[in-house]
């Protein structure tokens, strides 16, 4: 193919492509989980504190709705977009664009319904950058480096939760900070992202137009080919961020609420649980995409990664106490680091169109954004119910599902 000559010449391992996947991938994901994950319940603890679960809880429904609205049609547009900037670049260039305002108003607004607008379109500006950055691993990765090109979007997934989280934490009483250094952080990763991968004009390129039933498809879920293993991995994918987030979505009320801990004593265990998930993550995450390609076990990394993401999620149910959550932050990093690495290279391989990458790639990804609405609000229904403990025993169970359907499928070895 074209595109992995100029990425990979004479059989050169794609670095540029590598790194500008990472770096693209820190710009948009380190701002929004740290304000997702912290400095969001922060303010809205601020503004309604006897309500906070709830209001989180709805704001994840309406984000999951938007998102996966957008998502679609994004990605679907971006694999049809003819530009002399390419295909990807103007709708990544454009979200981060986006993303900018909403950040920006989110600063001013100081009401419960204009959090709820204003996260709104952010996940429309956010799925403009998300859909088309991963289908750069679908253009431009030569099948022989998939793998380790899908671990460079590995190691950045590892860094971005943690990160986000640590610089978050430290201004969990000053938001607007928070969210101003977070704006400059995405300018700077975004763009240099975008040079490294270095998409040039796609002018040349034919776009078949579209009639009837095609015009259908092409903005919709995928319905012919060999769509069975797809929906697998999306499904596998949905339940392993949605654990993931059953305890990221409320880590702040997990310490405060569940633990009893102070604010500044939730600040501190925070930045530390913040810190094991880093090294965890990413010291799994480079080893994961090699081995992957040495060994051809996507398969099988991928679902070990779940079986050990739902043993480290149950960890907390054990005793209300921090040294809980660090373990959850040992076993969850390593599994996160090694299930990043790889499951872009298993994403790509079942897809069921390759002229519909980014759409069908953005479907696969939506996992991750519906993960994070779906696993605070089944969080929010036990912890109403039940109180915060049964959330944990919760999220492991729905690993082990998820390892089941990562492991029936055919495709990928």
């Amino acid at each position: 193919m074209e595109n992995e000559k100029q990425v990979a010449p004479k059989g050169k391992f794609p670095y540029r492509l590598g790194f500008g996947i990472l770096f693209g991938l820190l710009g948009w994901l380190v701002p929004y989980l740290g304000v997702n994950s912290t400095l969001l319940p922060a303010k809205i603890q601020q503004i309604a504190p006897n309500e906070k679960v709830q209001i989180v809880a709805l704001l994840a429904t309406i984000a999951m709705i938007v998102a996966t609205i957008a998502n679609i049609i994004e990605g679907a547009l971006s694999d049809r977009t003819v530009s002399r900037w390419g295909k990807r670049n103007p709708w990544i260039f454009l979200g981060m664009l986006s993303t900018l305002i909403c950040f920006y108003f989110l600063t001013k607004v100081t009401t419960v319904p204009g959090i709820i607008i204003n996260w709104s379109l952010f996940q429309v500006a956010l799925n403009m950058m998300v859909a088309p950055l991963v289908a750069f691993i679908a253009d431009k990765a030569p099948k022989k480096y998939r793998g380790s090109i899908s671990a460079f979007y590995g190691v950045g997934m590892n860094i971005g939760t943690p990160v986000g989280t640590m610089i978050a934490s430290h201004y969990i009483t000053n938001v607007n900070s928070g969210i101003y250094i977070f704006m400059v952080f995405e300018i700077i990763f975004t763009i240099i992202g975008l040079l490294l991968v270095g998409d040039g004009s796609n002018k040349g390129e034919r776009v078949p137009k579209l009639h009837g039933s095609e015009l259908v498809e092409a903005f919709s879920f995928p319905i012919h080919g060999d769509v069975r293993d797809f929906y697998l991995a999306v499904v596998g994918k949905l339940l392993f961020v949605s654990a993931q987030f059953i305890i990221t979505g409320y880590q702040l009320y997990i310490f405060t609420d569940y633990m009893k801990l102070s604010s500044a004593s939730a600040t501190s265990n925070l930045s530390i649980m913040s810190m094991i998930l880093l090294v965890a993550g990413v010291s799994f995450a480079v080893i994961g995409g090699p081995l992957a390609d040495k060994f051809h076990s996507l398969k099988l990394l991928v679902a070990l990664s779940t079986v050990a993401m739902g043993i480290g999620v149950a960890i907390p149910a054990i005793d209300p106490a921090p040294w809980t959550m660090f373990v959850y932050a040992g076993l969850s990093g390593a599994a996160m680091g090694m299930y990043n690495s790889v499951d872009q290279a298993l994403n790509v391989t079942v897809l069921p169109n390759p002229n519909s990458a980014a759409k069908d790639l953005g479907i696969v990804n939506l996992a991750n954004s519906l993960g994070q609405v779906f696993g605070p609000i089944m969080a929010s229904m036990v912890i109403g119910f039940s109180g915060y403990r049964m959330i944990f025993p919760m999220a492991g169970v729905m690993c082990l599902v998820g390892a089941g359907m990562i492991l029936m499928i055919k495709k990928v070895h």
